[in-house]
């Protein structure tokens, strides 16, 4: 017997039913793919969307099948297996390792197999009868080295012809994502394209017979978000002794703010990206107004849920309005709701030529023609 408190269903457990039955029952029940049930709703082909996780979970995987999508990622043998008893007409892409280590959040420790390993899992994955029909990699999130594109480009062109030679048709070619979502970012996108563009004249010339995508999530979003803070908790810590330090002589306090949003929330990514992130005023203060050596924390009774203690801000008062621009990367998406916080409201705003262009794209998804002129990427972001 199932029941309903506060939104929440639970079971209660009749006699001779014990927790460990609720578990196995739970286990059985196949789990839906909530972000290619997103994709899928927009009206997105399945034969356009490529499940680019190379670790997937069998339900997911099942799910997949059953909305019939066929492109997705490996880089292990377990996975091959596991594709070829669930889908063994699945179209598989080869996720290769990268050197990575310069970006903020690298991913070739957790994914991608090393060049070293390709042949013998593209021999793994004739042997099971699978397809494979390309290469893909991931420099990781916000890369700051671009000339990490060229390596892995080169890497790619290795696996391809190893496929080649080994008698499958490889004709994708995925580049993945960690292209700069602002301006502010360490590289410009035009310093990427700089790289990728000849890298690709070289190693797949030929644009004809290779298809290549790509995954440029936080180049798309990372400006598309403006997170509002308000400042709900002060505390004034009167220091016994001026600093020694030029820069802060005279500043004989610091402060303490507490947010009504932390780590738990929307700044649960706060650490990898903090040289990016950085306040300013709702109601600008006066030039001349004193900086203060300032410490921001979150509202849970979390001692980790600490923000920074390394920006100066001026003395503002409780209910003052904090700004935090390029915020819609890694953020709201990533939020607990520990402490009993919730996430944090979002308001949407579009200018009337942006929306427009989306209706246009939406409208050719949904009505595709075999040529369309391009359309310029920075009308796809949303600013708040």
């Amino acid at each position: 017997m199932e029941n309903i408190i506060n939104g929440s269903e639970f079971v209660i457990l009749e006699k001779g039913v014990t927790i460990m039955d609720v578990v196995h029952q739970k286990i059985k029940e196949q789990m839906l793919r909530n972000e290619i049930a997103t994709i899928l709703d927009i009206a997105v082909p399945a034969e356009r969307i490529i499940y680019a996780n190379p670790c997937k979970e069998v339900s997911h995987l099942k799910y997949a099948v059953s909305r019939g999508m066929q492109m997705m990622t490996f880089d292990n043998k377990d996975e091959l297996l596991k594709v070829a008893m669930v889908y063994p007409t699945a179209k598989m892409v080869l996720r290769i390792a990268v050197n990575d280590f310069t970006s903020h959040s690298p991913l070739s420790e957790k994914f991608g197999a090393s060049l070293s390993e390709c042949r013998l899992l593209m021999e793994y994955a004739k042997a099971l009868n699978l397809d494979i029909i390309g290469v893909s990699f991931h420099v990781g999130s916000c890369c700051t080295d671009p000339k990490i594109f060229a390596q892995a480009i080169a890497d790619a062109r290795v696996v391809f012809d190893i496929g080649i030679h080994l008698g499958f048709q490889m004709y994708l070619l995925d580049i993945g994502g960690g292209f700069p979502g602002t301006g502010e970012d360490k590289v410009t996108f035009e310093e990427v394209a700089a790289e990728i563009n000849p890298a690709l004249d070289i190693y797949f010339p030929d644009k004809t017979e290779v298809q290549i995508i790509a995954e440029p999530g936080r180049y798309y979003v990372t400006s598309s978000f403006t997170l509002v803070v308000n400042i709900i908790a002060r505390k004034i810590i009167e220091n016994s002794q001026a600093s020694s330090n030029d820069e802060e002589a005279g500043n004989e306090k610091s402060m303490m703010y507490y947010l009504n949003d932390g780590l738990y929330g929307s700044f649960n990514n706060f650490a990898k990206y903090r040289e990016l992130l950085k306040p300013t005023l709702f109601e600008k203060h006066s030039l001349d107004q004193k900086l203060y050596n300032t410490r921001i924390w979150g509202p849970t009774c979390d001692a980790w849920d600490h923000i920074s203690n390394t920006w100066k801000l001026p003395e503002l008062e409780i209910g003052d309005w904090l700004l935090f621009r390029n915020n819609g990367a890694y953020t709201i998406s990533t939020s607990t709701m520990f402490n009993g916080f919730h996430a944090v409201p979002t308001h949407y705003a579009i200018s009337e030529d942006a929306w427009e262009t989306l209706q246009n794209i939406k409208r050719e998804i949904q009505s595709p023609v075999e040529e369309q002129d391009g359309v310029d990427p920075q009308h796809l972001v949303i600013r708040q």
